[in-house]
Parts: structure tokens; sequence; C-alpha cells
């Protein structure tokens, strides 16, 4: 893994309690690092030890947008909530750091506080300045290069080694590495000769260039395993004027897009984006957080509205139906994320969306006897 100086540093001021100077360091660098993960976690806990809560809760949300079930995020995201006095959200959290790791002391540590003070016992306890105590750890700073040298001149030796055996199989390996589908999916000279369709009503329209470009960038994304992504620039094709052959090799590149996981879903699209145009993201899968309301269970499978965005209980950004296949357990009084297929609906000339779920997420309750 390639180090980062500047986030290196800057873990390294934060593991001194030099959390000023970690911060002033990565100031001047929040454009460079909108998408890092550990840039945004370096701040939000900075910011927690300042006492910038209001600074320590933007950075770790996004942090959180970023890799959404990583356990330290939650821990510092439950404290905050603790410290606004919002105990049932802390909680939630914390039961779901105990769902992603069973030996999580510091959430263990915090359901006993829970369980132990009540009400205006535990705004006291906070109040008391014992909260740190449930701060989440410290970033880890990489080792220095005095520690690495020697671990990595053996490296080294065993790469030389065993250079020889690399080079002669680096192209069959390059060959098994292609996705299936890139090859059968190349447009053909008459295909690129004649790109698009004249006449008929579409909607998109786009020029001969802008077809092989999309078409292109489709590809190029689906190589990558950026199969959501791919799938926009591909339905793109297919509400286009793109002709007829295009489009075909399109339908045959989607056929080839694998299913994703919560932690393997590489480009996420917010609710507003896939709501403002359902046909652009058809068959795209999404991670939205939310409620459950009108949880229905069916012989094969479970019915509900998915309350997108409540899960804040704050703001609703739009109820979408959700049917799931399979028989599912939901609890609609706890905040749950739902992986779901993208599936357009049009109904009286107006356009929606449903969701078809494949998995949700959701943590389990403290159960009886168990609560604070």
């Amino acid at each position: 893994m390639k180090l980062d100086p500047v986030l290196t540093r800057a873990a390294r001021l934060a593991r001194r309690r030099k959390y000023g100077e970690a911060i002033d360091s990565l100031l001047p660098e929040v454009v460079r690092y909108h998408d890092s993960f550990r840039y945004h976690y370096i701040m939000g806990v900075c910011c927690l030890h300042l006492g910038d809560f209001s600074g320590a809760f933007d950075y770790l949300k996004r942090a959180r947008d970023i890799k959404m079930r990583d356990p330290s995020v939650l821990l510092g995201l439950a404290a905050l909530f603790l410290r606004r006095g919002q105990t049932d959200r802390a909680l939630d959290l914390y039961l779901e750091v105990q769902d992603l790791d069973r030996n999580n002391s510091m959430a263990r540590r915090a359901l006993n506080i829970i369980r132990k003070y009540g009400g205006e016992d535990l705004s006291d306890w906070v109040d008391s300045g014992k909260l740190p105590r449930l701060y989440p750890p410290l970033p880890r700073a990489a080792p220095s290069w005095n520690r690495m040298v020697f671990p990595l001149a053996g490296i080294l030796a065993a790469v030389i080694i065993t250079g020889g055996i690399f080079a002669r199989s680096r192209v069959s390996t390059a060959n098994r590495s292609q996705r299936n589908g890139l090859e059968l999916s190349v447009l053909e000279r008459e295909e690129r000769n004649s790109p698009v369709e004249t006449g008929g009503s579409y909607r998109y329209i786009l020029t001969g260039k802008q077809v092989l470009d999309t078409y292109a960038g489709g590809r190029k994304l689906f190589a990558e395993g950026r199969d959501e992504a791919a799938k926009v620039a591909l339905n793109r094709i297919l509400e286009s004027n793109a002709s007829e052959p295009v489009k075909n090799k399109a339908r045959l590149l989607l056929s080839y897009t694998e299913l994703p996981g919560f932690d393997t879903l590489k480009d996420r699209y917010s609710y507003q984006e896939v709501k403002a145009d359902p046909p652009l993201y058809r068959d795209c899968y999404v991670i939205w957080r939310g409620m459950a309301a009108n949880v229905k269970q069916l012989d094969q499978g479970v019915l509900l509205d998915f309350l997108v965005g409540y899960d804040t209980r704050t703001t609703l950004l739009g109820t979408v139906p959700v049917r799931f296949e399979v028989s599912v357990a939901v609890d609609p009084e706890r905040p749950l994320e739902i992986l779901g297929r993208v599936i357009p609906v049009v109904s009286a000339g107006e356009e929606s969306l449903r969701l078809e779920g494949i998995a949700v997420h959701q943590a389990s309750s403290l159960g009886s006897g168990r609560q604070p």
C-alpha cells in the first residue's frame, strides 16, 4: 500500500495529542481528499478531542458516507449522540457495532454505561467529563521507514528471485483477469459507422460521437468493476436514439454485471439522484438508509414502505415500496439500510420507482431484560 505522507503525518500528530496541528495540516487539503475515508476520520477524531463537536459530526458523517459500516466511525457518531442526549440513536449505533464486531470492547462498555445510567443520570455522567472514555480509537500512523526497511529488503529479495516467474506469466494472467463480456461487447466496424437511428421519439438525443463515447465509457467502467456506474452509461444508450445493434451490445454487457454486497458496492447513488430520473438507474443497486413502515410478511417474502432518509427521524426524503422475495426480519422501530435494485415505475403518467430488496442491515435489539 502506498503511504500518504500528508495523512501519515496528521495521524502521528493526532496520536501525540497534537490535535490542532493535525487539523491545521489537513485543512488545506480538503478538496484533494474529498473522497478519502482516512482524511475525514482523522479530522473527525481530532475535532472530537478538541471539543469541536459540530465539526466532528460533519467529518465523521462524511466518513460514514464513504465507508458505511466502519465500527470506529459508528463509535464516534454514537458518542456525539450521547452528548446530545439522543440515547436511542446512540444505542442503535452501538448495537450496530456489536453486529459487526461481537468483541468490540468500546461498544460493550458503552452499552453497560447506558444500562447502568438512565435519563438524567446518563446526562450527568456525560456532563461529568467522562464521555472521552467512549471516543473511538485514534487513527493509526503508518510505520516509519527505518521500521520498514528490513522487512522490505526481504520482500524485495523474494520479488527478485520470483521475478522471472511473474514475467513469464504476465500475459496469461492479464488475459485471465479480463472480465467476461468485454470481448463480446466490442463494436464492429459497421456498428461504429452507424451508431444512431434517425427518427422516432427518445428520452435522450445523442450525436453519433456521444453514443460511441458513452458506450466506450460504460465498457471502461465495467472493466474496472464499477458495475453500477457502467449501468448508468449503458442505460443512457438504451434510452437514446442509439442504433439497435449498439443497444444490443449494451444489453449484452449488462447481462454480465454482478450482484454487489453492502461492502462491495462501489458507486452509490442517492435517492434524490435516482428519483430525478429513474430509467437512467434501471437495475442499479443502491444502499439507502431509513425506516420501515407497513411491514407485511407474505408466504414468500416481505412487503414494506421504505421511509428513505427518516433514520434521523427528522427528514423524510421520500417513500419507496420495497419487496423482498425471501423472508427477512425487519423491526419498524429501528433505523435500517436496504440494499436493493431500482425498478422504474410509471403510473398515471407519473414516473416513480420501487426497490427489489436484496438484503437488509439493521442493528438487533437489546432483547428482553437488557434495556438500560
